[in-house]
């Protein structure tokens, strides 16, 4: 099987310390030493089921056993949005308790650094104290506590999870999220010290802002206009702003890019790599793909990629399963948002003279979360 050579890019980037499983309980995991960490986020709700293995709390090897999600936009703040996300959070937990047998104190359940940056933007901070009160009488559980993570101890949490040990101080870790975009690189030779990369845009909040403008006119090519209006003001001062003062350039030779965003155009841009949890991705690719999410969007469709594949021996069924879950967390629009603030990114690492390596991160909300488990789980 011939695929080009920056395909094997990626194993030099090795794979994250994840096993994938199946999505239910098979008979074959053994229900021991199981955690779950539950995140309420600017977009919805996480969950992720970890098997921590024996030296979990020295190496972060964990199995991975299950990961899901709920769309229900907390960030509008309003009553359905709240009440869908209280749902979720009881959905979850019952899965994880009853399904899963995890005891309640080997359940973690947080609020993500976005969801305070937009509770502080618009004054909705009593919000997340209303969803969390009302969470810990429905699971009886006086030691219940949901803990705002903020956007440098996420950032940490991030790296520690998702990047490899002998790429840990030359990688630049970038997670785009639904609220915010977070991330950073370790300076000094040690894990206590980040240099954070953070902005006050993510996915969403890009959309959001891009949908204020569009009047009555909701097509795409005025979304798409719209879109590139919104992305050179406020969000691109930022990200240059961020860049420069990070001084990341000169300091990694490895840019890894997480959150929703990332593992849809890593999904979407290579479904023939649908067992790889990291996949190397060039500037130009980029580019390209945003071309197809506004001209050609019916080119992404699940079957139309499969189509365009010529690979003996993969698995068609989980190509068609792995893209029709992308189209189902992300619409075109939202698509087209995600992919402007990637790029606009992205564009400030493109240097002429050295080249960086880019990567995109399919599962990087397992990463940030396994290593909050595994560091919540050493005090046990």
């Amino acid at each position: 099987m011939n695929l080009p050579n920056k395909i094997f890019l990626f194993t030099a980037f090795l794979l994250c310390n994840v096993v994938l499983a199946q999505p239910s309980v098979s008979s074959k995991i053994k229900k021991l030493n199981l955690y779950a960490g539950i995140e309420v986020g600017s977009k919805g709700v996480k969950m992720s089921i970890l098997q921590m293995g024996k030296n979990a709390r020295t190496t972060s090897a964990f199995n991975y056993i299950k990961d899901t999600s709920a769309n229900t936009d907390f960030i509008s703040f309003n009553p359905t949005s709240t009440s869908a996300t209280f749902k979720a959070l009881q959905s979850f937990y019952s899965i994880a308790f009853t399904d899963y047998n995890i005891p309640a104190n080997k359940i973690y359940t947080v609020f993500s650094s976005g969801v305070k940056v937009q509770a502080d933007k618009e004054g909705k901070q009593n919000n997340l104290k209303q969803l969390a009160d009302s969470f810990k009488l429905y699971t009886k559980d006086d030691n219940r506590i949901m803990p705002i993570i903020d956007p440098l101890e996420e950032a940490k949490l991030s790296h520690i999870g998702i990047v490899p040990e002998d790429r840990r101080y030359n990688t630049f870790l970038i997670d785009i999220g639904s609220g915010n975009t977070k991330g950073g690189y370790f300076k000094n030779g040690n894990t206590k010290e980040l240099k954070l990369f953070a902005l006050t845009w993510g996915t969403k909040s890009i959309a959001n802002a891009t949908e204020k403008r569009l009047g009555e006119d909701k097509s795409v090519a005025n979304y798409k206009k719209q879109l590139a209006r919104v992305i050179v003001g406020e969000p691109e001062a930022e990200i240059i702003y961020a860049v420069n003062e990070s001084g990341a350039y000169n300091m990694n030779d490895f840019f890894a890019f997480s959150g929703g965003i990332a593992w849809s155009l890593a999904t979407l841009m290579y479904p023939e790599l649908y067992d790889n949890a990291v996949v190397p991705l060039s500037y130009n690719d980029a580019l390209v793909f945003n071309d197809k999410l506004s001209n050609n969007f019916a080119a992404l469709q699940p079957q139309t990629l499969l189509n365009t594949l010529s690979i003996d021996g993969l698995d068609t069924v989980m190509i068609i399963a792995e893209c029709k879950k992308v189209h189902k967390v992300f619409d075109q629009k939202s698509l087209m948002a995600g992919t402007a603030l990637l790029l606009k990114i992205m564009r400030q690492f493109e240097g002429t003279k050295e080249k960086k390596q880019f990567y995109l991160v399919k599962n990087g909300q397992v990463g940030w979360i396994s290593a909050y488990v595994s560091q919540a789980s050493s005090t046990d």
